[in-house]
């Protein structure tokens, strides 16, 4: 299912399934304001600086050229055609499947169980968005291999690339509490910026993401930090953690190696985003409605967050015509 997309397959997909209707409301506004970029032959989005006067005109770009993939960029600019006088952006979270740090597979490219532990991690991370620091304008895109989160909040949108590091490592779980790890509790602090403030609560984050990890560890992984006996004793003991017994996983641990692996577990969570897309003022996306040709799957914004399924909603019509041929 997951293979590469032909041209009479990407001809097919924007001449016959693809609609305006497909794109998003947050893209179809401001469209004027945004760079778009294609890669006509698999080998990257050389095709930049592209703008287009309105919906319709990228309707007939797209059947007439039908590319490998279609990118629209996070900022809005003036002059986009030149990424000139700089506006806005929106602010990413980009959860590539094949590259989180842990999961349960083992393939090469994106299965059910990767996109699945994928999708888990981006609604907790939505989560986090939303009630602790009261983010609302959160759109979910499926992106072929993964998910993206894009948020249209304007403070956010205005922020620069410091805000943005420091929401990222707070959302993520990027930085190790500062008081010791009994309990994994740390000294309070509220970040004020210029347009936005973090708010306090951030062990309850960076200890639910601790613990999901540990609680999701194969044993098959090397990281900094973890040699392979403090793996298994990881492996032994992780069950006190089902009834947060903090105390007794550290006592079979031992102080030092806990250490140790409460700060591997925090470059494991900065390692779970992409930390260049959120910090990124000019970054290009895949186009939501688009087609990623490489695994012949729909770029999509996702309406029901909690039970997505990609394998059935994000299939372009080819790909059941490929397995129909197939079986006859």
């Amino acid at each position: 299912m997951l293979s590469k997309a032909s041209l009479k397959e990407r001809r097919q997909y924007y001449r016959e399934e693809w609609s305006v209707d497909d794109l998003p409301k947050f893209i179809t506004e401001g469209i004027t304001q945004r760079e778009f970029g294609f890669d006509h032959l698999g080998q990257g989005p050389n095709d930049r600086y592209k703008v287009f006067k309105g919906s319709d005109a990228l309707k007939k770009f797209l059947r007439q050229r039908s590319p490998f993939a279609a990118y629209i960029s996070v900022a809005f600019y003036n002059n986009p055609r030149r990424r000139g006088d700089w506006q806005k952006a929106e602010y990413i979270f980009d959860v590539d499947a094949k590259d989180i740090p842990i999961r349960s597979c083992n393939c090469e490219g994106v299965c059910e169980t990767c996109l699945g532990e994928a999708l888990e991690i981006v609604n907790s991370l939505i989560d986090t968005l939303s009630e602790n620091l009261s983010l609302k304008n959160l759109h979910l895109v499926y992106s072929g291999r993964g998910y993206h989160i894009r948020i249209l909040d304007e403070d956010m949108m205005l922020s620069g690339s410091d805000l943005r590091g420091e929401v990222l490592k707070y959302v993520a779980g990027a930085e190790v509490p500062k008081t010791q790890y009994s309990n994994l509790d740390s000294t309070n602090k509220a970040y004020n910026f210029e347009h936005f403030t973090i708010p306090v609560g951030y062990h309850k984050i960076f200890t639910s993401k601790v613990k999901y990890n540990i609680l999701h560890l194969t044993g098959e992984e090397s990281f900094d930090g973890i040699n392979p006996k403090l793996m298994k004793d990881i492996l032994k003991y992780r069950d006190y953690l089902n009834d947060n017994e903090w105390g007794l996983f550290k006592s079979k641990i031992g102080p030092i190696r806990y250490k140790n692996l409460i700060e591997a577990m925090a470059q494991i969570n900065l390692a779970t985003i992409d930390a260049k897309v959120s910090i990124d003022l000019k970054r290009i996306l895949r186009l939501p409605s688009s087609l990623h040709s490489k695994v012949s799957m729909k770029c999509m914004e996702v309406k029901n967050r909690e039970n997505f399924d990609p394998f059935k909603e994000a299939v372009p019509k080819f790909v059941w015509e490929r397995k129909e041929g197939l079986d006859e």
